[in-house]
């Protein structure tokens, strides 16, 4: 018997869902029309001030056409995004996406599920991308997993797993009380890690910045040194946290080295892969990954090499049952039950802080079952092998001067400027003027304290003709600004 009828904020009506439908229809064909012809549109453009100030309204108390506020997405949203589905977009480490993980996405918005807990098979598809992750690496079957937003917060979950091995789940209430816990990784690492140092509440001071080499790497050395004198100190050494691909320039820590030190001193080993960690995947990258399969945690996110959309972000933890007493929590509401829906225990919110969680696994799920590892692989190796053609012919190239080994898919260089000390404002102008410019938007970085183009090849539609109008572009704006004095200097983000 239907049920009667009232206000709910479906359509209304057989007509009202046709109408939806036909709308929700056009909004799929001109997303994929978008990704079919991305090439036809720039990397980015400025925000008009207009289109700023366009969006700037009171809350609507009273709701609008659908088909109205769709245009208002084509007009003052879609053109002036961030740019990563571009082939020509270079700056930062963002994956390109995918048709296919699109669709995903759309599909898991309809279920609208929460992955925190209960009996459904939405998690189950969760449990099977980390069966994927744990065989991928290496790790045993009673490793545990989690999507998470990104690895900042996977590396803040590594963390805190490493501190209950240290202290043990009574830390979750005491703190670390008179233990003065110190952590190490190299100067290279991604500032998340410091600023999870400080969440977890042990302070960035405690953690141990350690040089590296001239390949970028931590020099382990200066790290032997810094555990000995921490020891001597009457600090208690607990973390030892690798990169497999610094976000500067791509180097990929010594990972056996640091396993067999991690091990030697009785410390957690963790490794942030953000990006690095899925060469895994490549077979001319697995090999430089040696020793990231005798980690105790790993952090890395699908949406870079992996093409999933934003955001996709894992955590896989050797040890589960330790992962879950780092987090798992008692309340009635969270009570697992023998039958029926709240059945299924553990729960996904036993590994991780969050109770409302997307659902992030199928859009993973679906791009590894239609495009296969070996396709993923392969676009890691030719993102590698574009990168380090770059930088030969930027080595090649006299007006240009490479400031990093490539020793994976990024690429720091200059174009030399007449006068050394304008050099750093010069690089700025010509990462401005390349962005501005909607062929290619490479970032900006420092390197041995000097300013650098950053090329960070990631996306699978990129190719030799993107690198190609990089380099030329570069030479052409350096050759423009030199001439006149460069603006002021480009405020960057991450």
């Amino acid at each position: 018997m239907p049920a009667p009828p009232h206000a709910t904020l479906d359509p209304q009506g057989g007509a009202a869902w046709a109408q939806l439908r036909a709308e929700g229809h056009r909004m799929l064909d001109e997303m994929l029309d978008y990704q079919e012809h991305i090439r036809d549109r720039p990397v980015w453009q400025p925000i008009p001030d207009a289109t700023r100030a366009a969006i700037r309204e009171p809350l609507p108390r009273r709701g609008q056409p659908l088909e109205a506020v769709y245009g208002d997405f084509k007009a003052h949203v879609l053109p002036y995004g961030t740019g990563n589905v571009h082939p020509g977009f270079l700056g930062w480490v963002h994956g390109g996406g995918t048709p296919v993980g699109m669709l995903a996405e759309m599909l898991a918005a309809g279920l609208n599920a929460n992955l925190g807990g209960r009996d459904h098979m939405p998690i189950e598809i969760e449990r099977q991308v980390t069966a994927w992750v744990r065989e991928l690496f290496g790790f045993p079957d009673g490793a545990s997993g989690l999507f998470v937003t990104g690895t900042s917060m996977a590396n803040l979950i590594g963390l805190l797993v490493a501190r209950t091995a240290a202290l043990g789940p009574g830390a979750r209430r005491t703190g670390s009380g008179a233990e003065r816990l110190t952590a190490y990784t190299s100067t290279a690492a991604h500032v998340c890690i410091p600023q999870a140092m400080e969440i977890a509440g042990l302070g960035s001071d405690r953690l141990r910045r350690v040089p590296t080499d001239r390949d970028h790497r931590i020099d382990l050395g200066a790290l032997e040194r810094a555990i000995a004198a921490d020891r001597a100190a009457g600090e208690r050494p607990f973390l030892l946290v690798g990169t497999a691909g610094t976000v500067d320039t791509g180097a990929i820590d010594d990972l056996g080295a640091l396993a067999d030190v991690a091990r030697r001193h009785g410390l957690a080993f963790h490794v942030d892969g953000a990006f690095g960690a899925l060469g895994m995947l490549a077979p001319g990258v697995a090999p430089r990954l040696g020793g990231i399969e005798r980690a105790d945690s790993i952090a890395f996110d699908f949406h870079k090499w992996g093409q999933v959309p934003y955001d996709a972000g894992f955590v896989l933890v050797r040890d589960g049952a330790l992962h879950r007493a780092t987090f798992a929590s008692e309340a009635a509401y969270l009570r697992p039950e023998r039958g029926g829906l709240g059945a299924g225990s553990p729960w996904p919110c036993d590994y991780g802080p969050d109770l409302s969680r997307g659902f992030r696994a199928l859009k993973a799920w679906f791009t590894l079952k239609v495009h296969g590892a070996d396709a993923l692989g392969e676009v890691i190796d030719r993102c590698c092998a574009l990168a380090a053609g770059l930088g030969e012919r930027v080595a090649a190239t006299p007006e240009l001067e490479l400031l990093a080994p490539v020793g994976l898919n990024i690429v720091c260089f200059r174009h030399r400027a007449a006068d050394e000390a304008d050099s750093d404002r010069l690089q700025e102008a010509i990462a401005v003027a390349l962005q501005e410019g909607g062929q290619v938007a490479p970032s900006l970085t420092t390197i041995g304290g000097r300013r650098a183009l950053r090329a960070a090849v990631v996306n699978h539609r990129t190719s030799r003709h993107e690198l190609d109008l990089l380099v030329d572009e570069t030479l052409a704006h350096g050759r423009a600004l030199g001439r006149r004095p460069p603006p002021a200097p480009l405020v960057t983000g991450r």
